[in-house]
């Protein structure tokens, strides 16, 4: 397992034990069970974020991506 494996270990389970097992998606705010939990960089790497444990948050593999999905350029926006 990787080392960001581990930390979304350890991150997860400190949650759920401050939390009595809820664990909050940090994008949509339901619970994620451990199946689905990723780790969120809350400022993500490409803006200068870290992969330091205040730089991460729990949530949805869904919602990790989808937070993440580029729209497409619209050719009505006068670009």
């Amino acid at each position: 397992m990787s080392r960001l494996g581990h930390t979304r270990i350890k991150i997860y389970n400190t949650v759920a034990r401050q939390l009595h097992g809820k664990v909050p998606c940090w994008v949509c705010g339901e619970h994620v069970p451990p199946e689905a939990a990723t780790l969120e960089h809350i400022q993500p790497l490409s803006e200068g974020g870290s992969s330091h444990q205040e730089n991460l948050a729990i949530s949805h593999d869904h919602c990790n991506h989808q937070r993440h999905a580029k729209k497409p350029l619209n050719p009505l926006d006068g670009a």
